[in-house]
């Protein structure tokens, strides 16, 4: 089970990217809000472009934005190596192809009330589906069950199209929830890792 750690639910950024830098963490992801597809807003870009000083994990960035193509250029400048966008939004497959042209992995979101059949169009672009499992946009919520069958739904539709895509679960993930699902291949956590005393034990836990 890969983990990526979220530190944008923490209000010392820098201290805990380089505590998380010493753990075996596969990724640090990176929550970035427009404030407009989603009511919050993160911090600007020219301040999340200094992650790099830091640490050196790899990047697993969620673009929670109206208009992706704005973005994806710069985020590519960074230690990326998936860049998620939203179903929702708009020209979703040529964001796609902006984010593999930058030989950087893409990844499609999925919002809790989103059928999983949508992304069925999309299979043959992407290495990566984040399932949400809370409604995107504000961190510390509780866990919705839903996610647990939306989760197998979604494996035996990547078995059914021999499909390799990874899936990956963000939104209310901890010891308890990480329990639930083991079918999934990466989980996202941030509060249940930055608001504790002792990082990789942590991580330890969600791997099971």
């Amino acid at each position: 089970m890969k983990i990526s750690a979220s530190f944008l639910s923490s209000y010392r950024p820098a201290q805990d990217l380089t505590l998380l830098n010493d753990t075996d963490v596969d990724f640090i992801h990176v929550d970035f809000m427009d404030g407009k597809f989603v009511a919050n807003k993160t911090m600007p870009f020219r301040q999340m472009k200094h992650i790099y000083e830091y640490t050196s994990k790899r990047l697993d960035v969620h673009l929670m934005v109206v208009n992706p193509k704005k973005w994806i250029p710069k985020f590519a400048t960074l230690n990326t190596e998936y860049m998620i966008i939203h179903i929702e939004t708009e020209c979703v497959e040529k964001s796609l192809d902006l984010i593999r042209s930058y030989a950087i992995k893409p990844g499609l979101a999925i919002n809790p009330e989103t059928p999983i059949d949508k992304v069925i169009p999309y299979l043959g672009k992407i290495d990566l589906i984040l399932l949400m499992g809370v409604e995107p946009g504000q961190g510390g919520q509780e866990f919705q069950d839903e996610t647990v069958s939306k989760l197998k739904e979604l494996r035996k539709i990547l078995k059914g199209y021999h499909s390799n895509i990874m899936i990956s679960v963000d939104g209310g993930v901890n010891g308890e929830t990480a329990q639930k699902l083991r079918q999934a291949d990466m989980l996202v956590s941030g509060s249940y890792i930055i608001n504790s005393d002792d990082f990789q034990k942590q991580i330890d836990i969600l791997r099971g």
